[in-house]
C-alpha cells in the first residue's frame, strides 16, 4: 500500500482530497439530519418502551449469562416508532374493565390531556409513552386472571413480591459475575448485604444496581455503579472507591470518589457525609502505619447498601462509608437486579426489607380495612390525597390500620385516596390493581412514577376532590406521614374560613436552589424570579373546594403553569389566582412537622410503618399526640 500511494501524482492526490472532504461533508450532515429527527421525536414519535418482565418463576439468584443481547433474544419485543397520540389514545381507550374495578381510575380520564402539560417536568413525555406499555400488559394481565379465576373458581393467587431474597455458601465469580432478581424494587428502608473476600490480581470488584433493559437497548440503566478499586486507578494510587449512574441517553453522570479530592465539598445524604471522612486518612491500629480504606484484599467484610429517603448508604463493617443521593429517574423502585462482579469471592448475598404486599386472604380485619363508600351527593366535609409509589405496599398498609381508623374517616364524612403512578414492573402493576381492587382506595395514574412528576398527582387531588367528589376542603400528604385528622378538622372550623384558603407550614419567603447539584434545583428558565410566591410544605396542607375548582379550570384551559416541586407548584397557582382578584387567606399551622415529629404535631413527616403504627398506639393508650423513639 505504500509504494502504490508513492507512485500518485499531485492531480491523484488532489482528487482524492477533494472526494474525501465531499464525503466527510455528507456524512456530517447525514449525522445532523439524523439527531434532529431524534430529538424531535421526542415529542412527536418516539420508542414505544415496554420492559420485558420475569414471570417464568426462575429461582431470582443465578449466574450471569453474557450469551445474545436481549433485543436478540426477543426479537418480538424490539422497539417500534409509535407515535404519542397512539400510546396517549391506548391509555385512554374503552377496556374490559367492570363497574367496581373503575373506582380505582376516577381521576383517570381527568387526566388526558397531561402530555400537553408537559413542559417543564423532566422526562413527562417519556413517562406516559411507558405508562402506554406498562398498561396495555396490566390490562391483558387482568383479562387473563379473570379467565384462570373463572376456570379454578377464585383460587388463590401466588404472591409474587417477596421480603427478603437470600443466597448462602456462594463461590467466586466467574468473568461475567453474579446476580440477584430483585422482583418487585427497592424501597425506603431495603438494605442488600454482602459478604466476601477481594482476591485475585488486583482486588477491583463492582456492586451495581440496574433497572429493566428497555427493548432494543444493549444494556440496562444503572441506579448505582459501586466500584472498589483497591490499587487505585488512573487518578490516584491510592484505594478508592467510585460511585456513578449510567444510562444510554446521558451515558456515565458526574463521579463521587471516596476519599474526596475536595473533603471541604463534601455533602450530606440523608444526614450522613457522602464519604466519610476517616477514609485515606492515617490508620494508627496496628504496628505497621496505613491509611484507612474499609476493603482489603484477602480480609473478609460485611458490606450493606440500605436505601434511605434521600439517597443510598453504605457501612462496611459496622461503619457508614459512603452515601449516594439518588438521580433524576433513577430512582430504588426501578431497582430490578443486583449485580456483583469482580475479584471477589462471594460468600452470600442477603437482600431484605423488599417492598412486600400483604395476603389479604389472612388479614383477620380486613373489612375494616377497606375504604367507605362515597356517595356524588353527599358532600365531603375533607378529602384527603396521600402521595404514594407503586411498590409502597406496607406504608399504605400502616396508613390503613392508623389514621385512616378516625371516625371521621370511617363514618365518610372524610375520604382518603392513594395517588399512585404505574410501574415499570408487571408484578407490581398486577399486585397494586389486586390491592386497589381489594381496599377501593387507590387511585392509579395514567403515567410512570417519576418523582419529578408528583405535580401532577397534586393536580390529581384536585379534580378528586372537586369533580370525582364534592369536598369542602382538599387535602395533599404522603405515605410516610401522620395525619391527625380530627386536629386538622379542628383547625379548620376554628379557622372557619371556607374560601380562598390555604392551611399549613406556609414558607413565605424562599427562593429557588440554583445550585446544580442539589436535589431541588431550578434553572432560570424554570423559574426567573428570585423569591417564590407564599406556598406551604408538602407533608400537609389544605385548599379550599374554590381554589382545588379554579386549578383544574386552568389545567383544562391549558393555561396551568407546571413546576417539578408540587407544594411549591400550589403556591404558583394560588398566587395566579390571586393576581386574578382572588383574595387568598394564608394559614400558618406550626404544628405541620415537614422533617419528623415533635408532641403535639398535627402532621409528622418522615414516618416509616413501625412509627406511624406506634403514633397510633400512643393516641389510642393516652388520648395525647406523642412522638416515638428513645425519650
Amino acid at each position: 500500500m505504500e509504494i502504490r500511494f508513492k507512485t500518485f501524482d499531485a492531480l491523484s492526490i488532489s482528487r482524492m482530497k477533494k472526494w474525501f472532504g465531499v464525503v466527510l461533508v455528507a456524512s456530517v450532515f447525514m449525522l445532523l439530519v439524523l439527531r434532529y429527527g431524534i430529538t424531535k421525536n421526542t415529542i412527536g414519535q418516539n420508542f414505544l418502551t415496554t420492559p420485558i418482565f420475569n414471570t417464568t418463576g426462575i429461582n431470582p439468584l443465578e449466574w450471569l449469562d453474557p450469551g445474545v443481547p436481549p433485543a436478540a433474544q426477543n426479537p418480538e419485543n424490539a422497539s417500534k416508532v409509535v407515535s404519542a397520540d397512539i400510546i396517549v389514545l391506548s391509555l385512554f381507550a374503552k377496556r374490559n374493565i367492570s363497574n367496581e374495578e373503575q373506582n380505582s381510575l376516577q381521576t383517570w380520564n381527568h387526566l388526558k390531556d397531561l402530555i400537553n402539560h408537559a413542559q417543564g417536568l423532566p422526562n413527562a413525555v417519556d413517562a406516559i409513552k411507558e405508562a402506554g406499555g406498562a398498561w396495555n400488559i396490566l390490562v391483558d394481565s387482568v383479562d387473563k386472571q379473570r379467565l384462570q379465576n373463572e376456570s379454578s373458581h377464585g383460587r388463590a393467587k401466588e404472591k409474587q413480591c417477596p421480603h427478603f431474597l437470600n443466597k448462602m455458601n456462594a463461590t467466586d465469580l466467574n468473568s461475567t459475575g453474579y446476580k440477584l432478581r430483585v422482583p418487585c424494587g427497592l424501597t425506603q428502608g431495603s438494605a442488600i448485604t454482602i459478604i466476601g473476600i477481594p482476591n485475585g490480581f488486583l482486588g477491583n470488584f463492582r456492586i451495581d444496581l440496574t433497572g429493566e433493559p428497555l427493548p432494543g437497548e444493549p444494556d440496562p440503566p444503572n441506579i448505582l455503579h459501586y466500584n472498589v478499586r483497591l490499587h487505585g486507578d488512573k487518578i490516584t494510587e491510592n484505594p478508592v472507591i467510585v460511585q456513578n449512574t449510567w444510562t444510554i441517553a446521558h451515558d456515565w453522570g458526574e463521579e463521587e470518589r471516596c476519599p474526596s479530592p475536595a473533603p471541604e465539598k463534601i455533602k450530606k445524604v440523608d444526614e450522613l457525609d457522602q464519604c466519610n471522612k476517616m477514609v485515606g486518612k492515617d490508620d494508627n491500629q496496628g504496628s505497621k502505619a496505613r491509611k484507612y480504606f474499609p476493603f482489603k484484599q484477602s480480609y473478609p467484610f460485611v458490606a450493606t447498601l440500605r436505601v434511605g429517603s434521600e439517597g443510598i448508604q453504605m457501612t462496611v463493617d459496622g461503619k457508614h462509608i459512603t452515601s449516594f443521593a439518588f438521580r433524576e429517574t433513577l430512582e430504588p423502585w426501578l431497582v430490578s437486579e443486583i449485580k456483583i462482579s469482580g475479584d471477589l469471592k462471594l460468600i452470600s448475598v442477603l437482600a431484605s426489607g423488599l417492598p412486600t404486599s400483604e395476603d389479604s386472604e389472612h388479614i383477620i380485619d380486613l373489612e375494616s380495612l377497606k375504604s367507605s363508600p362515597l356517595s356524588p351527593r353527599k358532600p365531603l366535609d375533607l378529602f384527603i390525597g396521600v402521595f404514594s409509589n407503586a411498590n409502597n405496599f406496607k406504608r399504605r398498609m400502616a396508613v390503613r390500620r392508623t389514621w385512616m381508623q378516625y371516625p371521621a374517616v370511617r363514618s365518610g364524612t372524610v375520604a382518603v385516596r392513594f395517588f399512585v403512578g404505574l410501574h415499570k414492573n408487571q408484578i407490581v402493576n398486577e399486585e397494586l390493581w389486586n390491592e386497589a381492587q381489594t381496599y377501593g382506595d387507590i387511585q392509579l395514574m395514567p403515567f410512570v412514577d417519576y418523582y419529578s412528576l408528583i405535580t401532577w398527582k397534586t393536580l390529581a387531588i384536585c379534580i378528586f376532590g372537586t369533580e370525582v367528589v364534592s369536598a369542602k376542603f382538599v387535602m395533599k400528604t404522603d405515605d410516610d406521614a401522620f395525619v391527625r385528622v380530627d386536629e386538622v378538622l379542628a383547625s379548620l372550623n376554628r379557622i372557619n374560613v371556607n374560601h380562598a384558603l390555604l392551611y399549613g407550614l406556609i414558607n413565605s419567603d424562599s427562593r429557588p436552589h440554583r445550585n446544580p447539584d442539589s436535589k431541588w434545583y431550578i434553572s432560570p428558565e424554570e423559574w426567573r424570579e428570585e423569591t417564590y410566591p407564599p406556598w406551604a410544605h408538602g407533608p400537609g396542607y389544605v385548599v379550599s373546594h374554590d381554589i382545588s375548582k379554579a386549578i383544574y379550570k386552568k389545567y383544562k384551559e391549558g393555561n396551568l403553569k407546571m413546576f417539578k416541586l408540587e407544594d411549591v407548584a400550589m403556591g404558583i397557582w394560588i398566587a395566579d389566582l390571586a393576581k386574578g382578584g382572588l383574595k387568598v387567606r394564608y394559614e400558618k399551622e406550626g404544628r405541620v412537622y415537614n422533617e419528623g415529629c415533635k408532641d403535639g404535631y398535627v402532621v409528622a413527616h418522615y414516618q416509616g410503618p413501625r412509627e406511624l403504627l406506634c403514633l397510633w398506639q400512643k393516641l389510642q393508650e393516652g388520648n395525647r399526640a406523642m412522638c416515638c423513639g428513645d425519650r
